[in-house]
């Protein structure tokens, strides 16, 4: 299993963030991670990369615990985060070599990133000239320039046009041939074109865990179906 999640509680206080949660995600699967405001889909994100530590339970990617070697993680996973953190001063190649130094990455892997991602026409920028959908690029080009075998990806087309939106679905579906990538929206229309499965989260517990082509075949709309179990 790419990524293994047991028995995961997180508390803020006596506030339960996530609430014994427990899930697998194998190679290859694109996974919507859907959930109302304060689910508990960041919380979880964090811990899977390493960001935060759970109060209870255990989640190995890749077959390690998250807690044992969190630089060996780091290698493997590719993390694009709700608020996107970039440095505005930095050009977008600065930025992006500046990444892949960290990883160790060639300057032709930079070069790769900036074309896959769209970001050729505003290569000569500074990060804080561009609109919030080419941050999201650089953002999703950072996550991806180290070539992770897991992509875990908060809000990843947020602030994206609709040719924008139709691009980095096109990249994160062609990621998902040889990665596991697990993602965050609250566009229902996003994770139907782009997702071979769905998990809801509602109040720190999940409630359904499907197979979009399961529910497909049930003829299940998946926005009703989220706002019953999540209303």
């Amino acid at each position: 299993m790419s990524i293994e999640v047991k028995e995961v509680s997180k508390y803020y206080g006596e506030q339960a963030a996530l609430d014994s949660v427990s899930f697998e995600v194998k190679k290859g699967e694109i996974v919507g991670f859907l959930g109302p405001n304060g689910a508990g889909k960041s919380t979880l994100m964090k811990i899977i990369t390493t960001y935060l530590n759970a109060d209870k339970g255990q989640v190995n990617v890749c077959s390690e615990d998250v807690e044992e070697d969190t630089i060996s993680i780091r290698e493997k996973v590719g993390y694009l985060a709700e608020h996107n953190p970039l440095y505005f001063e930095m050009y977008i190649k600065e930025y992006l070599s500046f990444i892949a130094d960290i990883y160790g990455c060639s300057k032709e892997r930079i070069n790769e990133m900036i074309d896959s991602t769209g970001l050729t026409p505003e290569k000569h920028k500074k990060i804080g000239e561009l609109s919030k959908g080419y941050r999201q690029r650089v953002g999703l080009a950072a996550a991806l320039i180290h070539n992770p075998e897991v992509l875990i990806l908060d809000e990843p087309t947020t602030g994206l046009d609709p040719n924008q939106l139709v691009e980095i679905r096109n990249l994160i579906k062609e990621s998902g041939k040889d990665k596991t990538v697990m993602l965050s929206t609250h566009i229902m229309q996003e994770v139907e074109k782009m997702c071979n499965r769905v998990i809801i989260i509602n109040k720190g517990k999940i409630v359904a865990d499907e197979m979009l082509s399961s529910l497909k075949e049930k003829k299940v709309d998946l926005e009703s179906y989220f706002q019953k179990l999540t209303a």
